[in-house]
């Protein structure tokens, strides 16, 4: 008998746990447990949306459907009520006002410290993780004090909490744009500067360019953590005048409230999610030019 003819045939491989579980309930456990997770999270805000368009001012008993409280109230509806488009205003211009500042300050700071080749460079990258591993409450009191004793100088009101919300949305700049920057590596900026060019033009042509998916996406992570930020803004904050939507919905949820606050929260929802959606088909257009070529085409001008 021939080696060939006593060969056993090959064992195959074992089903998996995970395609038992699929056939025993239909699908995956994990899977399941996921969207159990995302429904459960979602319930609520779909139940708050809701009453937002109740006919009545219950928060709780649901009246029949109706615009009063985005449109239709003379006084009551976000439309009309002065201090509910006030709060939002507030919250737009701090979350824009922090996205234009704190970008560029972490862009350029994530640069510096990718590149930085010194012993403190290590306590310096560990530094900017402190904004996000303090307890927000924690950084809403120590900014209190900083410009109430320290910083006298500096207007009271959106001023300081300006400063506030980019003192604690540069930390995710830095760490979106540094893990961009560990991705793409120095290969490219290296063989700029061979060709010629100075530090600052293999910077501007090659490095800014590839980093702008990392950089577009910062603006949206600092728009959305700044306009829903609730605690260094009531820290920071002088009164009424200074209101955001968080701050409105708490204070007001002490007294008699009505379903205008459901609707004033629904539209900054809407914003929220609009913004998301604007930045993963701005991301992905980047994505797509990128991969068409353009830091080989940066390069090639750099080198004619």
């Amino acid at each position: 008998m021939t080696a060939s003819m006593t060969q056993t045939p090959p064992i195959e491989p074992t089903p998996l746990v995970a395609t038992a579980g699929r056939k025993r309930f239909g699908i995956p456990p994990l899977a399941a447990i996921t969207w159990l997770y995302i429904l459960w999270s979602l319930l609520p805000v779909v139940i708050a949306v809701q009453f937002s368009f109740n006919a009545g001012k219950s928060r709780s008993v649901w009246q029949g459907f109706s615009m009063r409280w985005y449109t239709g109230d003379p006084n009551q509806s976000v439309l009309h009520d002065p201090s509910l488009r006030h709060a939002m205003a507030n919250s737009l211009w701090l979350a824009i006002g922090a996205m234009l500042i704190a970008t560029p300050i972490g862009t350029g700071l994530a640069i510096g410290l990718a590149r930085w080749r010194s012993r403190l460079a290590k306590p310096a990258n560990g530094l900017m993780l402190f904004p996000l591993v303090t307890p927000e409450i924690v950084m809403g009191v120590s900014l209190f004090v900083v410009f109430v004793n320290l910083y006298t100088g500096i207007p009271r009101g959106f001023t300081t909490q300006l400063l506030g919300h980019v003192t604690f949305t540069i930390s995710y700049v830095v760490i979106i744009v540094r893990g961009r920057l560990l991705a793409i590596g120095t290969q490219l900026e290296e063989a700029a500067r061979d060709l010629g060019a100075t530090r600052w033009q293999a910077v501007r042509y090659i490095l800014l360019p590839l980093l702008r998916p990392a950089i577009f996406a910062s603006l949206m992570i600092v728009f959305a953590t700044s306009i829903d930020d609730f605690v260094i803004s009531s820290f920071l904050s002088t009164g009424a005048k200074d209101q955001t939507v968080p701050m409105k919905i708490y204070s007001s949820t002490k007294g008699t409230s009505t379903p205008a606050l459901n609707a004033l929260a629904t539209v900054m929802l809407v914003l929220t999610l609009a913004s998301i959606t604007v930045a993963v088909i701005v991301m992905r257009k980047l994505n797509h030019d990128e991969d068409g070529g353009a830091s080989a085409a940066a390069l090639v001008s750099i080198s004619s």
